[in-house]
């Protein structure tokens, strides 16, 4: 990309983002030199004026795409001169391209193509028939008179019907890719279409599960992305056939405007032939050239969509606030195995397990409760997390009941153990815990995710964690780039233990990745804890930079340096130390200490390394050492006396909690297997336009029934009450 084009990139992007320029040239600067979107944000705010994360991940997309689209136009420049075609005209209509649909109308007509009829034609030396036909000019002479010239039967063109036929063939093929022509039909189909969504022949009986679009029609314009999401994931199983259909008006007016823009001389010998080839191009060529390009489109932007909600439900249920270093019994529930029960203690470590057996078949309470208040009384348990899975509703009464026959200060809690299952099973699982079963493992995952949800969840793939809809439907390389940025995102806010983190989760640290990220764990168990930061740059393959993007977010409880417990840079020390001074204190006593620290100014410690926005960081830090962002964690409270569907009646109030978010609602786990719907309309009392605006993963909420299908399994629930 040259510097014109940078340049023009630069003040797009700045007024789409409503900053200046120099705030995105800046941006652009220290993203090119290898930082990360989390350390710009937090420790270069001076550079950028204070650019957040979603300014600086704009940013990033846009130079990004702009770079895609500069390396595709010299590609195409360079296919287009190699075959000799390359005019001036051509070349700066390239260059002037600012999307990248624009740009493959241009290349189009030069692209390699499959044979066609228009292919076959030019191989038969009908080309120069077409030109003459393409100038509409009168010529004077009879129509047998001009096209016997073209009659050639050792090139298979037996008589003028057949030369005709053939230049109307290329004829309609040039007008199907004519760039001005595919960018104006697109256009009228987009706001004209309908989506069309219809059974395949034999697969009706398949057709159940989508049973709203057996027979469907709803404008292109208008629908919305999980209804596209769903048609189209029908037709990828073979069921539904889906397509963009004009209506017979619609179809008829198209052609008329075709006409009136490609046929413009009435008088031409061969004006009803051109009428003809108009048809011919709509309906065999460029109809369904258009279909095509309109129902990409729809999809890309129904991706995005998707792929923005399932995002932000990420992030939620990744911010979702930690029950805390506690000792924690996780439970995975079971019927016939029985439920795993696996201990671990106030810093994550795994402590023993067993299975006990409280429900059917073996019904084994009074032993199960014998195991349990043993287990609670060895280890002095605090916490109890049940796996929401099979049998959980069961288990959960199980231990509310001996809870409440032994008076036991413990808490219990119902967790997801969505993408648990997958995590148990994993590479990585199996070398956290070499020797334990599977299901043991699940229920170590299972404690882990009351205890932080965010350190144990990072262990998972995201789309498994199910906070999203059509996640194996959409385009995957946007989603994992998404996904894998939500996590980095969360995991530097919340910040990491050094000492106690996993591999997953230090390898979303600013700066590290992977294969540092088991660098470190690798020396921190040949070598033991780590002290302060600058122990990290003794990691083999750990550099400077490496150590510069990553520092403040990790931190050392109980270290040699009270600073390394806090975000506060080790480039930012320097300033502590010079404001300690100023207090007459030394570092350790400032740290903490929120009326000591706000008797500091500001400005005294602004310098050329260090300007306003760190310093006043730099002292909110220090007055809040280490502060979670999360929220104050809080359990739901399930209705003891409704276990399945069939326990619901309408009109029951109930609290439930958030568990996936979508366009259409939200889903609720009320404690009986099966999440029910709050339909967005009836999410509130007032006009609600985006769910995510009035609810969020892992949001406890109180809400009605209003119906329960159970042939069906679904459940309909209102929160206006």
């Amino acid at each position: 990309m040259d510097s014109k084009e940078l340049e023009l990139v630069v003040a797009a992007l700045a007024n789409e983002l409503a900053v200046t320029v120099k705030q995105v040239t800046s941006a652009i600067e220290l993203l090119d030199a290898g930082n990360t979107i989390p350390f710009i944000a937090r420790y270069r705010k001076e550079v950028t004026e204070g650019l957040d994360e979603i300014a600086l991940r704009a940013i990033e997309d846009g130079i990004e795409k702009a770079r895609e689209l500069s390396a595709r136009k010299q590609t195409v420049l360079k296919t287009i001169d190699g075959q000799g075609l390359l005019t001036d005209a051509l070349r700066k209509q390239i260059e002037a391209c600012r999307d990248m649909a624009t740009l493959e109308a241009l290349y189009l007509p030069y692209k390699p193509k499959r044979r066609t009829r228009a292919t076959v034609a030019r191989e038969r030396g009908l080309q120069p028939l077409a030109d003459l036909l393409l100038t509409q000019q009168s010529l004077g002479k009879s129509k047998q008179d001009i096209l016997k010239g073209f009659v050639k039967p050792e090139m298979e063109v037996p008589d003028t019907a057949a030369a005709l036929q053939g230049a109307l063939d290329i004829i309609a093929e040039q007008w199907c890719d004519d760039p001005p022509t595919r960018l104006w039909m697109a256009k009228e189909v987009r706001s004209r279409g309908r989506i069309v969504s219809q059974v395949k022949r034999g697969k009706k009986e398949e057709a159940a599960k989508f049973e709203l679009y057996i027979d469907h029609r709803e404008p292109a314009s208008k629908i919305p992305s999980h209804r596209l999401l769903a048609m189209l994931r029908g037709e990828a199983e073979g069921v539904l056939r889906v397509g963009v259909e004009l209506e017979e008006e619609d179809s008829v007016y198209e052609v008329s405007q075709l006409k009136q823009r490609l046929v413009k001389n009435r008088q031409f010998e061969f004006h009803q032939e051109l009428l003809g080839a108009v048809e011919d191009c709509f309906d065999r060529l460029l109809m369904p050239a258009t279909e095509t390009t309109v129902l990409q489109e729809l999809k890309e932007k129904a991706d995005e969509e998707a792929i923005s909600v399932f995002g932000k439900n990420l992030r939620e249920l990744l911010l979702a606030p930690p029950a805390g270093p506690k000792v924690t019994l996780g439970i995975d529930p079971g019927f016939r195995t029985g439920c795993k029960l696996a201990v671990v203690d106030q810093t994550g470590k795994f402590l023993t397990h067993t299975t006990i057996y409280p429900t059917p078949p073996r019904d084994e309470i009074e032993g199960s409760t014998k195991v349990l208040l043993a287990l609670i009384a060895k280890y002095q348990i605090e916490l109890i997390a049940i796996g929401n899975g099979t049998a959980s509703r069961e288990t959960d009464q199980f231990v509310a009941q001996v809870i409440r026959d032994h008076k036991l200060k413990v808490t219990k809690v119902m967790v997801s153990e969505s993408g648990a299952s997958i995590y148990s099973a994993s590479e990585l699982a199996a070398r956290e815990y070499p020797d334990l079963d599977v299901t043991v493992r699940g229920a170590i995952s299972i404690a882990h995710r009351l205890q932080d949800p965010l350190a144990e969840l990072v262990k998972a793939d995201p789309k498994s964690i199910g906070v999203g809809q059509y996640q194996h439907d959409v385009n995957q390389k946007l989603l994992r780039k998404r996904l894998d940025r939500e996590v980095e995102s969360c995991v530097n806010s919340v910040g990491v233990d050094l000492n106690l983190a996993s591999t997953p989760l230090l390898s979303y640290v600013a700066g590290i990745g992977p294969k540092l990220a088991e660098n470190i764990v690798e020396y921190r168990d040949q070598n033991g804890r780590f002290e302060t930061r600058a122990d990290l740059l003794r990691v083999p393959k750990l550099g400077n930079k490496a150590f510069e993007q990553a520092a403040g977010f990790l931190r050392i409880r109980d270290g040699l340096q009270p600073l390394d417990n806090s975000a506060v840079h080790p480039e930012s020390y320097r300033i502590v130390e010079k404001m300690a001074a100023r207090l007459k204190a030394d570092t350790q006593s400032l740290v903490g200490n929120a009326a000591l620290s706000q008797k500091l100014n500001p400005s005294e410690f602004v310098d050329g390394r260090c300007g306003l926005p760190t310093v006043k960081d730099i002292i909110a830090e220090l007055a809040k050492p280490g502060r979670d962002p999360r929220s104050e964690f809080r359990v739901v409270q399930f209705a003891d006396d409704v276990h399945t569907m069939e326990d619901l009646k309408p009109g029951q109030v109930l609290e439930g909690v958030i568990t996936n978010v979508t366009h259409f609602g939200a889903f609720v786990d009320v404690g009986v297997h099966q999440d029910a719907l709050i339909h967005i309309s009836q999410l509130a009392n007032t006009f609600v336009k985006d769910p995510s605006e009035v609810v969020a993963v892992g949001d406890i909420v109180k809400v009605k029934v209003l119906e329960v299908d159970i042939s069906r399994k679904r459940i309909s629930v209102t929160r206006k009450f």
